[in-house]
């Protein structure tokens, strides 16, 4: 998956592909993940702390 952006401490990356619906990007903190919706913005999976 390639990294689109780096910013504290936070990689956002993105595959763009019509197999993987809804379009989503993942962000990783640390040892966290969260998957976002990129429509709503919303995470529809995962785990990371509201500071992220």
């Amino acid at each position: 998956m390639p990294e689109i952006t780096r910013f504290y401490g936070i990689i956002i990356k993105i595959f763009l592909t019509r197999e993987h619906n809804p379009p989503h990007f993942h962000a990783v903190y640390g040892e966290y993940n969260g998957t976002f919706e990129i429509s709503t913005l919303k995470m529809i999976e995962g785990d990371l702390p509201p500071k992220a």
